[in-house]
């Protein structure tokens, strides 16, 4: 490995900023010879100050990432699932919803609420999904261009989860502001002038769970047809959730569901402009094609950059003696580029199979619930895009996120021939 690539660090906001060909060519050295390598955590501004935590190992391979997906009673979540860091307890109350707890806790978590997701229940929301897909789209047509993660790629996800969940439209600027904030950490946009990350994180978390707050209370005595009304009066072996639990997963739900729907769009849109052979493909033959390209934009995208474990007793990873409170970043975007799993991973293949992407996480107790919700997002909004506006095209510089987390784009624009 060249010395520039030895002094690449993965906390380093800046490194994931870089260009996808850049990072996928670090992915390969860390696979080949440093599978685990390790670095220091992250310095968040803040008016309270945090203790330095012990560093972490990042796990490179794909086949590392199925390990200790697959062995929760080795590497655990409940620590925290999505922060490097150790988050105060105040913070803990927004975000240990199911992707960061543990059994029995998951398990019940998991199973009140998995019966919103099943395929079923996707099935009976799919018009909604078609009509909002058709509405967004339609309202750019005539213009001849639009910024796709602004006027399509984020408004689809956002108003199919809040629309679910019985937030109110007047409500989803909202929702969007503070998502942003939560999902993206460093990003100055998305913060007011001297205002620490910790606090604009701990502050959006606040305004979301008031607002579910105020929802669960009238949903308890006046239940609608609406998932939080499901949420609060379903149970499970005599066990329901609590408000606080439902206001939990919401801020879990409308933030990393929302935000790895609108990076895949985004991306799969950029990748059927540099890919234009493999565009003709899809386009040609949309149904057929429809599965594998999904999973290719998604294997492509990569929108979750990483999920933390860590390790609850002293076990080998990778010919990496690790101990017990060691923490482990499964990196998603690397392990969806190996090349022991994937044939020609740096190529973007719509007909690509076998495919066992793990932009989900990889099979195990934690992946992702929403995933066939996802999908069906998906394949609903290039099929309406094939069909309202079939030449759309990236015409400009691509914005992206300044985030560690989450792998995704701000700014996308595009242009495509006018309709009346």
């Amino acid at each position: 490995m060249s010395g520039e690539r030895e002094s690449i660090d993965l906390t380093d906001v800046d490194f994931w900023m870089l260009p996808a060909a850049e990072r996928s060519a670090v992915y390969e050295d860390l696979r080949r010879e440093r599978p685990m390598p390790f670095f220091a955590e992250p310095v968040l501004a803040s008016p309270v100050p945090l203790p330095s935590g012990p560093g972490y190992y990042a796990v490179a391979r794909f086949g590392d990432v199925l390990e200790v997906s697959r062995h929760p009673e080795d590497f655990c979540s409940g620590k925290g699932a999505i922060s490097v860091i150790d988050l105060p307890p105040e913070m803990l109350r927004f975000f240990s919803g199911i992707v960061s707890s543990d059994n029995p806790r998951h398990a019940r978590l998991r199973r009140i609420v998995s019966d919103a997701f099943t395929p079923r229940r996707v099935s009976s929301i799919e018009a909604s999904i078609v009509s909002l897909a058709k509405d967004t789209i339609a309202r750019v047509r005539s213009a001849g261009a639009c910024d796709f993660v602004a006027e399509i790629a984020a408004p689809i996800p956002l108003a199919v989860i809040c629309d679910m969940m019985g937030i109110p439209a007047s409500e989803r600027g909202t929702v969007l502001r503070c998502s942003n904030v939560i999902l993206s950490r460093e990003d100055p946009e998305y913060f007011e002038e001297g205002e620490a990350p910790l606090d604009a994180l701990l502050n959006a978390g606040f305004e979301l769970a008031g607002l579910m707050t105020e929802l669960a209370g009238h949903r308890m005595s006046n239940p609608a047809d609406d998932l939080t009304s499901t949420l609060l009066h379903s149970t499970v072996d005599g066990q329901s959730l609590t408000e606080e639990e439902v206001t939990s997963f919401f801020v879990e739900l409308i933030s990393a569901g929302n935000e790895t729907i609108r990076s895949a769009l985004a991306h799969g849109m950029l990748a059927l402009s540099e890919y234009p052979e493999e565009r003709e493909e899809w386009q040609s033959n949309v149904e057929s094609v429809m599965p594998t390209a999904i999973e290719e934009v998604l294997r492509w995208s990569s929108p979750i950059n990483w999920m933390r474990r860590t390790v609850t007793r002293d076990v080998v990873l990778a010919e990496t003696k690790l101990h017990e409170g060691d923490k482990l970043l499964l990196l998603y975007g690397s392990a969806n580029r190996d090349p022991d799993e994937f044939q020609d991973p740096d190529r973007f293949d719509v007909r690509r199979r076998p495919n066992a992407q793990v932009a989900f996480g990889a099979p195990g107790p934690h992946y992702c619930l929403g995933a066939h919700l996802a999908r069906r997002e998906i394949a609903v909004t290039f099929a309406e895009l094939f069909s309202a506006v079939p030449d759309i095209e990236v015409c400009g510089p691509v914005v992206r996120m300044r985030s560690r987390f989450v792998n995704g784009i701000k700014q996308l624009p595009c242009e495509f021939t006018p309709a009346p």
